[in-house]
């Protein structure tokens, strides 16, 4: 089991930037891939980035190539999301998600445990 709780949320003008955590549970962490999704208001939640349990492979959605990155620090447990040059339409909840095996994906149905969320906006 892996329980996971995101942080560094808020509010940041267009342009900005903020450095999403998520901090996981268990002896087992450097064994997972991990991955951010968001869901933006009104919309279904789609993939963001994600990371193979080393950190040699990583996969990002079209919209935040370029501007996004997901290191992961094993020894501490921890996933973050640097996000840069953010926009308005990045505004969303952003959740954390495992799964127990090493490769990263980027389908939802392929993680098991998810953190609660946590909100961004972006102002114009």
């Amino acid at each position: 089991q892996v329980q996971l709780v995101e942080s560094g949320g808020g509010l940041v003008q267009a342009g900005g930037s903020l450095r999403l955590s998520c901090a996981a549970s268990g002896r087992t962490f450097s064994s997972y891939g991990m991955a951010w999704f968001r869901q933006p208001p009104g919309k279904e939640r789609e993939f963001v980035a994600a990371i193979s349990w080393s950190g040699s492979s990583t996969h990002y959605a079209d919209p935040v190539k370029g501007r996004f990155t997901i290191p992961r620090d094993n020894a501490k447990n921890k996933v973050y999301q640097q996000m840069n040059s953010l926009k308005p339409e990045d505004k969303a909840v952003y959740y954390c998600a495992a799964r127990g095996t090493k490769v990263a994906a980027s389908s939802s149905r392929a993680y098991e445990y998810w953190g609660q969320g946590t909100q961004v906006t972006v102002s114009s």
